[in-house]
């Protein structure tokens, strides 16, 4: 049986939708540092001794998802747990609210602060390159935003769904998700994201709103020694 493209969505991703961003050595694929921090392989038998020594600084950390290859001398492997890997199959109910618009460069400063506070490990300064973001203002400030970010063919990955603590409670992040999970449906796209078991908000704001867990799928960190 054929592999499922969200066993392995970072390589499929790479691979595919963001080929051009990808740097590669041999079949180990990688965002370049200041988009995001992941790295992609094409199974758990890939060698990668020199693809990793290629594409990762001494003393940088990397992050894989699904099935990896055992670590190479003078790496560290680390399992993070498991992530609740969760689709959307259906439209979801429309969510009224304020208007909100697309992000770009002009937005830029304050989505970097806003995932500064509120989601500090993976949003680097040119993660906005991955995909589309759109974002809800209140008395000027940037309230919430949501994003896209890996897209194995047929699917995409929902991302940076963040709320500032200011303005929790309101129903931005419910109103952003349904709206951007019905685009990408509308579009012939399956929408998907990856959750910690340990953010039970999140998790049951996703139940809640029409996603299920697909898999639990293990997330590690790949760290290069100095």
């Amino acid at each position: 049986m054929a592999a499922h493209p969200l066993d392995n969505p970072i390589w499929q991703s790479l691979a595919h939708r963001h080929r051009d961003l990808a740097l590669a050595h041999g079949e180990v694929l990688r965002y370049p540092a200041e988009v995001a921090p992941f790295l992609g392989v094409p199974g758990p038998g890939t060698p990668l001794q020199t693809g990793l020594d290629a594409l990762v600084a001494p003393g940088e950390s990397v992050y894989l998802l699904g099935a990896v290859p055992p670590a190479p001398s003078g790496w560290a492997l680390q399992n993070l747990g498991d992530l609740a890997q969760m689709v959307c199959d259906a439209p979801l109910a429309e969510v009224p609210g304020p208007d909100f618009i697309e992000l770009g460069d002009a937005q830029r400063a304050d989505v970097l602060a806003l995932t500064a506070l509120v989601y500090p490990h993976y949003f680097r300064p040119q993660t906005m390159r991955l995909g589309r973001y759109f974002g809800l203002y209140e008395d000027g400030r940037l309230a919430a935003i949501i994003g896209e970010r890996m897209g194995p063919p047929g699917w995409r990955e929902i991302s940076a769904v963040c709320t500032h603590p200011d303005f929790l409670g309101r129903g931005y992040a419910r109103r952003l998700m349904a709206w951007l999970a019905n685009d990408l449906l509308a579009s012939g796209l399956i929408p998907f994201l990856h959750v910690s078991q340990q953010n039970t908000r999140a998790l049951e704001l996703y139940r809640n709103n029409g996603f299920r867990t697909r898999v639990e799928i293990p997330f590690w960190s790949l760290a290069r020694g100095p």
